[in-house]
């Protein structure tokens, strides 16, 4: 039961746009019930599925604050994301202008078609009302029919609520004219609602077609639990922008997920959905199956986390094998994509710097964290959706080879131990659940000693060989330099991005900005002059290298490797026997699991 002191604090929002099209909006929030004899409000600086720093406050100004009869009350900036303010009397009203001009999952884009909202990027917020019920209200621009997509709960016209702070920052909000779908699942005797909201620029029969698919891809979700979370006020939304002017992104929330692109739904449905499934995976696994490192979620610092891999990565996994099993995907296009995750994980040199652990904390550096500096992060960083993604699919395939079990065991395991009721987990709970599923503990130990807290990775070739897929080289036998990203000029060819520990080029001495001027005593100044010496040459060959690095000029022998870059094929492509078992293990495996 809340205070009698939580009881009486309330807070009170209302957003208008009335400079849209400079991308401005008008935010006023009145806190009453204050306790303390200085309101000291802030601008986050994270926000939830996000975990570096973003300093939200520096889109904020014309900060002012009255007191309950309308005085003007002092305002000064105490840190540069807060405001304090004295005289209150225990009522103030603060008012600022919002710029955002970035509509994607984590910050708020706001023009004459929109207004995109993640909160934690448009509402100030009180030190000590986190128990406080909030109420918003929008004041649409007349005349525009934007209507209102959001996981808050609604109360009347324009006016929504939340229950406390961590739910409100955890509520991002379209406002804009909106195609709207909704269906109702019936589910552990409960009707749940799910709601299609689309801001984007296709025809209603390409809507159709989304919202369809996204049918499809909830089924399977569901399939893989066995069940949907109780959502809270019984509604999940999907909160989709796809405007030219929209950052490709997706962010997962509770109730609710938030996707953004600029590619249309013509020419990009399959991607969108990709996302789409990624993000609603997340429904179970982070928002109600969740780490304890991220408990409670810091708006005010980074947050950083050893299990993002299963987090995220897990995600990842099963975001993308819910496209064939949805039907979205053919199995040739999954297997593209997993041979494309493969080859990252496989020939990245990261994991001589940094576990699966290790790459999890390294978030609040790389998810979508800004630096100006250069980093060495293409050698030392292997992303923790990728990673964790390709452990995922060792599992998957070893539990069923080994175990009679599958992933899809496992997450529902941890779905009944830690999802409902939610208790957040540590990485000896979920080592402690994999001996469960197994049924061998020394495997899982193996499991989190080699691969999660360790550097080793299992062998995919004979996991994979069980479905009737080959794991092998894709251009056997071709040269390689390893140069990287490459601008071609009249004094030479530039390399503009780092070169791998792994490749010839840094062996040679090679790095970022140097500038190629000869390669086998030929002058390169096109693709077509490197192809032709790439073309006379072969893995092991050694050959010269003239060229400038930071206005010296330096003379090189680079010697050429194989390309090992991998692909995946399919038995029966490659003239090889594919057997009953392994048809059934592929269909068991990448095949569509709902009964609906």
């Amino acid at each position: 039961m809340a205070s009698p002191l939580v009881a009486q604090q309330k807070v009170a929002y209302t957003l208008s746009f009335p400079n849209a099209v400079h991308h401005e909006a008008q935010v006023s929030v009145t806190f009453s019930g204050i306790a303390t004899d200085t309101l000291k409000v802030q601008m986050s600086r994270s926000s939830p599925g996000r975990y570096a720093l973003h300093e939200f406050a520096k889109n904020v100004y014309n900060v002012k604050a009255a007191n309950s009869q309308g005085k003007a009350l002092k305002v000064w900036k105490a840190t540069p994301h807060q405001w304090n303010i004295v005289g209150h009397q225990g009522t103030a009203t603060i008012t600022y202008i919002l710029f955002g001009d970035h509509a994607d999952g984590t910050y708020a884009g706001i023009d004459e078609t929109h207004a995109h909202l993640n909160m934690p990027a448009t509402l100030m917020h009180a030190i000590g009302f986190e128990k406080a019920p909030a109420q918003v209200t929008f004041n649409t621009p007349q005349g525009s029919n934007w209507k209102v997509a959001t996981q808050l709960k609604h109360e009347q016209g324009n006016t929504y609520s939340a229950p406390h702070f961590q739910y409100l920052m955890d509520s991002p909000t379209e406002l804009s004219n909106f195609d709207l779908a909704e269906w109702a699942i019936r589910d552990k005797g409960k009707d749940k609602t799910i709601q299609v909201t689309l801001h984007h620029t296709g025809t209603k029969e390409q809507f159709n077609e989304y919202v369809q698919k996204t049918k499809q891809i909830v089924a399977e979700q569901r399939a893989v639990f066995g069940e949907l979370p109780d959502f809270d006020f019984g509604r999940y939304t999907f909160i989709g922008c796809y405007m030219p002017h929209a950052i490709g992104d997706g962010m997962e929330h509770r109730n609710s997920t938030i996707v953004t692109s600029s590619q249309p739904l013509a020419k990009a449905m399959n991607g969108l959905l990709n996302t789409v499934s990624h993000e609603f995976f997340h429904a179970w696994n982070v928002e109600r199956i969740r780490p304890k490192s991220l408990e409670p979620f810091n708006f005010q610092e980074a947050n950083m986390s050893e299990a993002l891999w299963l987090a995220e990565g897990f995600t990842s996994y099963y975001g993308d094998l819910i496209m064939p099993r949805s039907g979205a995907f053919n199995t040739k296009a999954y297997l593209d994509n997993l041979a494309a995750d493969l080859n990252y994980v496989l020939l990245s040199p990261g994991r001589q710097y940094h576990s699966l652990v290790e790459m999890s904390q390294q978030a609040p550096f790389v998810d979508a964290a800004r630096s100006v500096d250069p980093v060495n992060r293409h050698n030392t960083f292997i992303s923790y959706y990728t990673y964790g993604s390709m452990l995922g699919l060792a599992l998957d395939l070893t539990l069923r080879r080994d175990y009679n079990k599958t992933l899809d065991d496992y997450m529902k395991a941890l779905w009944r131990k830690y999802g409902q009721p939610e208790k957040p987990y540590t990485l000896k709970d979920l080592q402690e659940t994999l001996a469960e599923v197994s049924g061998d503990k020394a495997w899982a130990e193996k499991v989190f000693r080699d691969y999660v807290n360790g550097t080793e990775l299992p062998d995919y070739e004979p996991l994979l060989a069980q479905a009737g897929l080959a794991l092998r080289k894709a251009q056997p036998g071709v040269a390689l330099l390893g140069l990287g990203g490459l601008e071609y000029t009249k004094n030479g060819v530039m390399l503009t991005s780092g070169t791998t520990v792994t490749s010839p080029a840094y062996k040679a001495g090679l790095n970022r900005t140097d500038i190629i001027q000869t390669l086998d005593g030929k002058k390169i100044r096109s693709e077509k002059d490197l192809d032709k010496v790439l073309a006379n040459h072969k893995s092991g060959d050694t050959i010269p290298v003239t060229y400038i690095s930071r206005g010296t000029t330096h003379n090189a022998t680079i010697t050429m490797a194989e390309v090992p870059t991998l692909e995946i094929a399919l038995y029966e492509n490659i003239g090889k026997a594919l057997t009953p078992a392994m048809q059934q293990f592929r269909n068991s495996w990448i095949g569509p699991k709902a009964k609906e």
